[in-house]
């Protein structure tokens, strides 16, 4: 499940994951990106993600189309996690052309906002 948190900053999504991310989720992500930044505002994502078990087949199909949509927007990726998988994945999408992906540990949450910010 993915759950939009405040944010700390207004070029920022701010979420959480528990457990299975599903198509609902990733479309209310894309509906919340359309309202905030529309077609061009660039944004960044936080997320911090507590438990991890996957993603559906139907939601990773529905974060390709956003990626393909969006690509041009994104700016900063941080994602918080002790999933030392998600660290592998995070820093493999750093290779991607103009987006800047990190990972912090979820004792450093305030060091990734920080980073998002600069």
């Amino acid at each position: 499940m993915l759950t939009l948190v405040p944010s700390k900053d207004s070029s920022t999504i701010a979420l959480e994951v528990n457990g299975k991310v599903k198509k609902e989720d990733m479309e209310k992500l894309d509906k919340v990106i359309q309202e905030k930044f529309k077609d061009h505002g660039k944004f960044n994502v936080y997320a911090v993600v507590h438990e991890f078990d996957g993603v559906t087949f139907k939601a990773m199909a529905e974060e390709v189309k956003i990626d393909i949509k969006r690509w041009n927007q994104y700016a900063k990726l941080a994602v918080i996690s002790d999933n030392k998988s998600l660290k592998g994945l995070t820093e493999a999408s750093g290779y991607l052309p103009k987006v800047k992906t990190k990972h912090f540990p979820l004792g450093e949450m305030e060091e990734a906002w920080e980073w998002i910010r600069s």
